[in-house]
């Protein structure tokens, strides 16, 4: 995960490091050194005017020596004088400030390595603002560029990835805990859920399925299989039947039996489909849930941002699994969807068997962007 990414961002670094170094200081501090040399120079043209302002030696008197005295002469600027210049030009060799002109140069490298990993545009513009803030008109030292711009851009990914509250202490909160599973076709959503028993069984923590995806050819028969393999009991009615009521008679079992958790499968839903998002809500309504996430696939980038918010919007979900990250190259996704949605990612997919799935984790993911 995050290959692509970050081989462009160690690219982007090196080049406005490059950049940098090799720049001269900012014309600003020049500007100032010239009116530093200037006002040294100001006592030789006092003299100057001095000697044309001395009154006019009348003629009838003998010129017996000069009228104007040495000590009236203020001593020209020596070289010795001239060298506190030295100092100065070391300083542009070590050290520059970046000009907001520069910033927004340099920056355009950083924005098309983001928006070719799938790194969404608001993300983008906080990533900007932030390191704005940080670098513009503030004076670095030159062999520290590379790793001031790393830290500055670390930071600023950090505060876009919200921390993930832990999963298993939460489903402890109450008996029986429901979680409702949204998202749209093909993006993993049963197998994920099966992850997510497999995961709860490990922590003596017991399940039962609910089939509520009661559209789509096979569903039923697909999550059966998971729950005849992992031991647990699943909920279903006929194909066509009302997915409320499967959900809603799933937790009328796990309150009978003394279950902890109940997983409500629902039938993936575009999120650009109003009505079939309206039934999602009825689901909720009926169900309860005391948590609802959203499954997205990790590598359609900003589809599965868009897809997150678009859930979000519609039934409000409290948290996000991005599946299929193992193979996702980019990773813009894992970087945009917490900003844009206001939600945790709380697991990435890192495979096919029941143990890929792996807790978000955002030191983690920051090194592997390598900052």
């Amino acid at each position: 995960m995050f290959g692509f990414l970050k081989k462009g961002l160690k690219k982007v670094v090196d080049s406005i490091s490059d950049k940098i170094k090799g720049k001269k200081a900012e014309p600003a501090e020049k500007l100032e050194e010239k009116e530093e040399i200037n006002e040294i120079k100001k006592p030789e043209k006092k003299a100057k005017e001095k000697i044309e302002a001395k009154p006019k030696i009348e003629t009838t008197k003998p010129l017996t020596e000069p009228e104007v005295q040495k000590e009236d002469i203020e001593e020209p600027l020596t070289e010795e004088k001239k060298g506190f210049g030295f100092f100065r030009k070391i300083k542009e060799l070590v050290q520059y400030k970046i000009s907001s002109d520069d910033f927004n140069d340099l920056f355009e490298q950083l924005e098309m390595i983001l928006i070719e990993n799938n790194v969404a545009m608001q993300v983008i513009d906080d990533i900007k603002e932030s390191l704005r803030k940080e670098l513009v008109n503030k004076i670095i030292k030159k062999k520290e560029v590379e790793n001031k711009i790393k830290e500055v851009l670390r930071h600023s990914i950090e505060s876009l990835l919200l921390e993930p509250f832990d999963f298993i202490e939460k489903v402890k909160e109450k008996k029986p805990f429901v979680i409702v599973f949204f998202g749209i076709n093909g993006c993993g959503k049963t197998t994920t859920i099966a992850k997510i028993v497999n995961l709860l069984q490990k922590n003596n923590i017991s399940s039962v399925l609910a089939a509520s995806d009661t559209f789509r050819a096979a569903s039923i028969e697909q999550l059966q299989k998971h729950a005849d393999a992992l031991g647990i009991k699943m909920i279903k009615h006929k194909y066509g039947a009302d997915p409320a009521a499967v959900a809603f008679d799933a937790v009328s079992y796990a309150k009978s039996k003394g279950i902890d958790t109940v997983l409500v499968d629902t039938a993936g839903r575009m999120h650009t489909q109003a009505n079939l998002m309206q039934e999602m809500g009825k689901i909720c309504r009926v169900a309860k849930p005391d948590l609802k996430v959203f499954i997205g696939e990790s590598i359609v980038g900003n589809d599965a941002v868009e897809q997150a918010k678009a859930f979000n919007d519609a039934i409000g979900i409290d948290a996000i699994i991005l599946s299929k990250a193992d193979v996702d190259e980019k990773g813009g996704a894992a970087i945009s969807v917490s900003k844009v949605t206001g939600k945790p990612i709380i697991f990435l997919g890192m495979g096919q068997k029941y143990d890929d799935l792996e807790r978000f984790n955002k030191e983690k993911i920051i090194r592997s962007l390598g900052l």
